[in-house]
């Protein structure tokens, strides 16, 4: 442990060994100090991936000390809790996007764990088909449970199905497709992803966005087939005699508990870690739910924070004029970044095709394992593809799919930047500088 940080510093930290000059500017060679810290810092995720969790937190440290020496006026808490600028302006805090995110994944662990002691999975293999089309029906249900629920959610659930279907011999390429398919199906819903959230808040047209399902599917369409073929030979569905087995209907009450109140407190408080945890907190008066499997999801918690806290220390001035390969560039740059601040710029700088953006930055988290809060939900039930090169060795049906369904939607529709934008346009936020990536869910 300790070299590992001893290593990770002295590659996170090349600036500060230069001349005292070098501090005084922003950026070196063009490209910010920040940047570079980031870069690192995913670079040591992706070469120390069974150490993200440390990995993680050096990047943060770093990243905090470097912005406190060299940002006149930085504070965490501001950045947490908002502050009042020198003209009377208020800039809203992030608390809330952190609050869900360390309360989410242990939470959904446990929802995964009810649903799984529930034996409903143990079920499910009597209704699928016994060839690769097992796995196609399998993602398929994922992908319509995250149009309208929490991606995160919906990649467990469906992990869950998947360990009980293959008798935990899961393929990596059918984890990251669960991951993919989580991504896509909430890529047209305004409540299925929070990225689609943000661009409905903004004031476009939810029908005219939903036109991302267009995308969303056709991608949908090439990863569930590789992906189910590749399962297959793997490890084909299992089929238990499962005549004798019945549900706990108590735990599977318990688990559409959870969902309801999830999908009740993030449409109207933007709070749904309160509904995971008072849907858990009152399964307890019905059933008997295993608390303690939120301390595996520790670690992931950790790493997902400070991963996405991290993006929001990074400066981002400005993303490309809108165009078909801005919009593109945009998708692949949403696999190791985190994709509202890139949305939320894309809102101000205006002129993009949304629907298109809405699949771009929604489908494109899923090409690493953490581009998107579902790959790092999904990789803490499959450790073994936590590894960046495993990911992209065997989901590389990911970003072929990206650019299929990029380009079917341009077949189909074509390129419309006036598409789903309303005659009054929302101004830029007040205080955006100080404000952006306050939802930094993916």
């Amino acid at each position: 442990m300790s070299k590992l940080l001893f290593t990770l510093s002295l590659l996170l930290t090349p600036a500060l060994g230069c001349a005292q000059e070098i501090f005084t500017k922003t950026a070196l060679y063009g490209v910010r100090y920040e940047m570079i810290i980031f870069g690192l810092m995913l670079a040591g995720v992706a070469v120390f991936y069974t150490k993200t969790r440390q990995v993680a937190i050096t990047g943060l440290v770093l990243l905090c000390l470097f912005k406190y020496e060299f940002t006149e006026g930085f504070s965490i808490l501001d950045r947490l809790f908002g502050q009042t600028l020198s003209d009377g302006t208020v800039t809203h805090g992030s608390w809330r996007t952190y609050f869900n995110l360390i309360l989410m994944l242990p939470g959904f662990a446990i929802l995964a764990d009810i649903f799984e002691h529930s034996k409903v999975p143990s079920l499910i293999p009597r209704y699928l088909p016994s060839n690769m089309a097992s796995g196609i029906v399998l993602l398929f249900f994922v992908f319509i449970l995250s149009s309208f629920l929490d991606n995160i959610a919906a990649a467990m659930i469906g992990g869950s199905i998947a360990a009980a279907v293959y008798k935990n011999k899961v393929h990596i390429g059918f984890v990251a497709a669960i991951c993919a398919c989580a991504n896509a199906g909430g890529a047209g819903s305004v409540v299925g992803d929070t990225t689609t959230t943000i661009i409905w808040i903004f004031g476009k047209d939810p029908l005219v966005l939903a036109q991302a399902f267009i995308p969303a599917l056709a991608a949908f369409v090439i990863v569930a087939f590789f992906a189910s073929r590749q399962q297959h030979a793997y490890s084909p569905a299992v089929s238990l005699d499962s005549e004798y087995i019945r549900a706990d209907k108590k735990k599977l009450f318990v688990v559409f508990l959870i969902l309801i109140l999830t999908i009740f407190f993030n449409y109207f408080f933007e709070l749904p870690a309160v509904g995971i945890w008072m849907g858990i907190l009152a399964g307890l008066f019905i059933t008997k739910i295993n608390l303690k499997v939120a301390i595996n999801a520790t670690d992931s918690t950790i790493f997902l924070v400070a991963l996405v806290f991290c993006a929001e220390l990074v400066p981002l001035e400005s993303v490309p004029e809108a165009s078909i390969l801005s919009t593109l560039a945009i998708g692949f740059v949403s696999a190791v970044f985190n994709n509202i601040p890139l949305t939320q710029l894309t809102l101000i700088k205006g002129g993009y095709d949304w629907p298109l953006l809405s699949y771009a930055v929604g489908f494109g988290g899923s090409m690493i394992w953490f581009g998107s809060s579902a790959g790092v939900a999904v990789c803490d039930m499959f450790p073994k593809a936590r590894s960046f090169m495993n990911w992209l060795r065997y989901g590389w049906h990911i970003p072929v799919a990206f650019i299929f369904g990029f380009g079917v939607y341009l077949l189909l529709l074509g390129w419309d930047p006036i598409k789903g934008n309303p005659p009054d346009q929302m101004p830029t936020p007040v205080g955006y500088e100080q404000s952006i990536g306050n939802s930094p869910l993916k």
